[in-house]
């Protein structure tokens, strides 16, 4: 007799759904399909050949080192550079503050797991970043979505929130935010409103999870203190990533947190991968010694500036007037808001018969609102794909609009 596995999963597992985000990725297998969907950079920001050397470099020099295991908490000379570097910035961290993860969709996964006990109340931002609320779900987390202005999160209606399930006797455990280039809004918080969401966490006694993936990825405007630069009272825990600066591929990703927070982070990884990939660690720890990854982000930096610049041209040529859009600062992502009576889901099939793709908006909001909202992503397409693109997906969302 064949097993039935549906009583063997547990109440996690059965909680699992496929990343709307992944399973768009699959179309990319249609050579004419242009793909605004994804998150990804542009290959043509990779550094192949200085990749292949720097690995030559580690193998030749420490090759048995960098094939074995490694420790978990990360490679030494990594965690060096990331602190000098953070250091450097203005933040004052020591090694204590510091892990090294395996992409930080690990590391959210894994503050997750100490984190969050079933039926605790997570706040995030209407919309946010897929990714997270996924992590967020699968250990039992309640999301309590607050609306965004053009400053980022609204305070007013998080303070409400708040108060509220307090008083209801609620357990809140963290703010979850994307102060810069917001995934998938594009917007940018101000240093005044990272202070407010900061005084509303000192006041209910709250963690705050900054997910930081495109901070140094900014083509205009000045830096705002990141939160966790704002903290002086160990609440803030903040993720970076090299998939958006570097290389995808390599899955090396870091948090800086409270010293306390961060050993109980490196146990729980003990138990889920042991240690990230070492030789890529000392890759990525000797492409920082030699200053290639500030040399190489000039360049992705410039590059992703004109393919934003480019893409707000063709919005603004071929969408229809009452269309609108985010104009981010930086990041790789901008969103397209339209009449809130039309479908959505029609546009996506028909986009898709039309060899377009996209996100739609409403799987980022933990609440199935946002329905007449897109992401859109500008950094993997070329301009020739950007401009055809725009034309297709304008085209059909005029039609529908038409429709009406």
């Amino acid at each position: 007799m064949i097993i039935n596995t549906e009583d063997k999963f547990s109440r996690s597992a059965k909680s699992m759904k496929r990343s709307a985000i992944r399973e768009i990725l699959k179309l990319l297998s249609n050579p004419d399909m242009i793909s605004f969907a994804g998150g990804l950079p542009s290959p043509q920001t990779f550094p192949v050949e200085e990749v292949k050397e720097i690995a030559n470099y580690i193998l030749d020099k420490e090759g048995e080192q960098a094939l074995q295991y490694g420790t978990t908490e990360g490679d030494a000379l990594l965690r060096e550079m990331l602190l000098q570097r953070h250091n450097e910035q203005g933040l004052k961290i020591g090694p204590e503050n510091l892990a090294i993860s395996t992409g930080s969709q690990q590391a959210l996964d894994i503050l997750a797991k100490i984190l969050i006990d079933p039926n605790d109340y997570i706040i995030c931002g209407l919309p946010s970043y897929l990714g997270g609320l996924s992590a967020f779900n699968v250990y039992g987390a309640r999301l309590k979505g607050i609306p965004l202005d053009e400053q980022g999160m609204r305070m007013d209606k998080l303070e409400q929130a708040v108060k509220e399930l307090t008083n209801s006797g609620k357990k809140i455990k963290f703010i979850y935010v994307i102060p810069d280039f917001q995934n998938p809004a594009g917007i940018t918080m101000p240093e005044s409103r990272r202070s407010e969401i900061l005084a509303i966490a000192e006041k209910y006694n709250l963690l705050i999870l900054e997910d930081s993936p495109y901070r140094e990825i900014r083509f205009e405007g000045e830096p705002q203190k990141m939160i966790y630069e704002l903290d002086n009272s160990g609440r803030v825990i903040t993720l970076f990533t090299f998939s958006k600066i570097f290389a995808p591929g390599f899955r090396v990703a870091w948090l800086i947190g409270n010293p306390v927070i961060i050993d109980k982070f490196i146990m729980a990884k003990q138990s889920a991968d042991v240690c990230s990939p070492v030789l890529l660690q000392k890759i990525a720890a000797e492409y920082i010694k030699r200053g290639s990854l500030d040399k190489n982000l000039v360049n992705t930096i410039e590059l992703y500036r004109n393919k934003r610049d480019y893409m707000l041209e063709c919005f603004g040529k071929y969408m229809p007037e009452n269309v609108k859009w985010t104009r981010p600062e930086g990041g790789l992502f901008l969103f397209i808001t339209i009449p809130e009576d039309i479908d959505v889901d029609m546009i996506f099939n028909k986009a898709v018969e039309n060899n377009v793709a996209f996100v739609k908006g409403s799987v980022f909001h933990c609440d199935d609102s946002g329905k007449n909202t897109i992401r859109i992503n500008f950094s993997y397409s070329d301009m020739n794909d950007i401009k055809e693109g725009v034309k297709r997906l304008s085209g059909v969302i005029r039609t529908c609009i038409d429709k009406q």
